[in-house]
């Protein structure tokens, strides 16, 4: 028996088939089945350009995974030109917590971040009153907070920026945490590779609101960018009327509109003579808008489309089904800048120099909060089958939330079950109470809807799966597990959020240091002349001492995530 991390529990998890665990307090004795990996790696230039094209709410609805109903030019291009990936999948399947874990490589029910949501982050800071509207709408007992995650956790963009690389955010955010200073160069609507200095590496990320959940009722009295009668396909757990199928148009509408948004965007990168001096990553950021997808742990709410390009088109065409998940996001930029991803993250690079060696068996996902109701459930998925674990089995399996009743499909299926008249296919959503654990078989179930966990035949899997999910939650240390008002008296201990200590400059010899107390603060500064305004720069990376000019001056300032800021140190030569 040896000691190890609770990140290296979850690694070895993640990397390897566990056939037995046994856990005393942080150890761990396990017989492992390595999966070797064997998909090839492109080859990249020191420091590549990154560009990030990111939908929201969107499954795969696109011809490049499967779905003809409509043609959209530029995914199919950048599809034949790079790699598409079919087994890409968020830990969450909601937009902050989905977004928590790719900033941070970390689960968001490790860090406590998986409530949707903590607080209104998705713009950075948020006003006084705002935040005030926000409690207002918040179940009795809560308010807004930010996670804290364990001190050594940083948005990864903070290592690439380190590294040289220019980062910018066009724009929502939405971490369950406001970024620290030194997470981007640029965070806004204008944030754009194009505002780079020179030669600098960058990478840049635009996320497309168009295809997001609201975008069904906000765009309703819109034109159609498809044909008002278009025949479209109905998953059986929705209704055929003629309500839903408008509403199912107007995604496929919407997705046009995106299509062309990633073409423009494409169509700057090309005609800056980037294209192939970069890599284009196009994904979304959960499964889709429609009812029983966005906040449920089936196929339809976890699994996205995602579409990689590389630099002179290599492997071009080609198609991967490794198991992949967001938290593996960020140690894969890192891998493909040639960074070495920390220890702390729980994912595992996909790509470039630090690729993982052997491939997992499992994908873990969990839900918690959403809005006004509160839920916990956990699931675990292999290639084939995937297991689902209800923690709260009383409580219905719809939940009721007013924000997705603005949607007319909802509103359709709420009138069809007040009248008796759901098929049952559309019913199992609306059962009063919850099965403990649910079983499928995906490769001939794909919309989840026949429960095997009671089928004799499919005992050993049941069994193998819920170990799988019992001890990754162990492993996690599950902050979702513990009951949300304990998680902000932990995180605002007195009701108070942690403040980071001011940085201290320190003058030795030739070389100007800086230092903070507060565990896992990241550290910024902004060195310029008198004549140069500090307000239009972005805080640099602190990582070694340096030198200061005569004439120059230097503003510090620190933040450990979900901490309140430091103030800003002066100081001047």
């Amino acid at each position: 028996m040896k000691t190890i991390s609770r990140n290296s529990i979850i690694s070895l998890f993640l990397l390897t088939s566990i056939v037995s665990y046994y856990y005393s307090c942080t150890q761990l004795e396990e017989q492992q089945l390595d999966t070797p990996s064997s998909y090839p790696n492109p080859s990249l230039k020191a420091q590549p350009n990154i560009l990030w094209i990111v939908a929201e709410d969107l499954s795969s609805y696109i011809p490049a995974f499967g779905d003809s109903t409509v043609v959209t030019p530029n995914l199919d291009r950048l599809a034949k030109s790079g790699v598409c990936y079919d087994n890409f999948y968020s830990p969450h399947p909601v937009c902050a917590p989905a977004r928590a874990s790719i900033i941070t490589g970390m689960y968001a029910n490790s860090i406590g971040a998986s409530h949707m949501r903590t607080g209104p982050w998705y713009a950075g800071a948020a006003t006084a009153e705002t935040i005030s509207k926000y409690n207002e709408l918040q179940p009795d007992g809560l308010e807004a907070y930010e996670a804290v995650p364990p001190a050594e956790v940083k948005m990864f963009t903070e290592y690439l920026r380190a590294a040289g690389y220019y980062c910018t955010n066009n724009s929502k955010e939405d971490y369950q945490m406001i970024k620290t200073p030194t997470a981007w160069d640029d965070s806004s609507n204008e944030a754009h590779w194009r505002n780079r200095p020179k030669d600098a590496p960058f990478f840049s990320v635009f996320n497309l609101m168009v295809t997001h959940e609201s975008k069904i009722w906000a765009k309703a009295n819109d034109s159609l960018l498809v044909d008002t009668n278009m025949e479209v396909p109905i998953p059986p757990y929705l209704p055929d009327t003629e309500i839903a199928k408008n509403d199912i148009r107007r995604m496929y509408s919407n997705i046009l509109e995106m299509d062309a948004q990633v073409g423009e965007i494409l169509h700057q990168l090309e005609s800056d003579g980037l294209l192939d001096n970069t890599i284009v990553f196009w994904y979304t950021d959960h499964g889709g808008p429609l009812p029983r997808q966005k906040r449920l742990l089936y196929e339809s709410g976890l699994e996205v489309p995602a579409i990689v390009r590389f630099p002179n088109e290599q492997l071009a065409g080609q198609r991967d089904d490794r198991l992949i998940s967001f938290v593996d996001l960020a140690p894969t930029m890192l891998s493909q800048a040639g960074i070495q991803p920390p220890k702390h993250m729980q994912g595992q690079a996909f790509l470039g120099k630090y690729a993982r060696q052997n491939e997992p068996e499992y994908l873990f996902a969990a839900s918690d909060r959403f809005d006004e109701y509160t839920d916990r459930v956990r699931s675990v998925r292999d290639r084939r089958y995937k297991y689902i674990q209800y923690l709260m089995p009383e409580q219905p399996m719809y939940a009721d939330i007013a924000y997705r009743n603005q949607m007319p499909i909802m509103q359709e299926l709420k009138r069809l079950q007040a009248s008796g008249k759901l098929t049952p296919e559309q019913a199992l959503w609306f059962r009063e109470s919850k099965p403990t654990e649910e079983l499928f078989d995906l490769e001939n179930d794909p919309h989840e809807l026949n429960n095997l966990a009671e089928v004799p035949k499919y005992a050993d899997k049941l069994k193998e799966l819920r170990s799988a999910c019992n001890e990754l939650k162990t492993a996690l240390d599950d902050t979702g597990l513990i009951p949300e008002k304990e998680l902000i008296a932990r995180f605002k201990p007195n009701g108070i959020q942690p403040q980071t200590a001011q940085p201290v400059i320190q003058k030795n010899d030739n070389l100007t240091a800086i230092t903070c107390t507060t565990e896992g603060a990241s550290i910024g500064y902004k060195l310029y002349h008198k004549s140069e305004n500090p307000d239009q720069m972005s805080w640099s990376v602190y990582t070694k001492p340096f030198a200061i000019s005569e004439g120059q001056e230097l503003q510090v300032i620190a933040q450990r995530m979900g901490y309140q800021l430091s103030e800003i140190e002066v100081y001047a030569l």
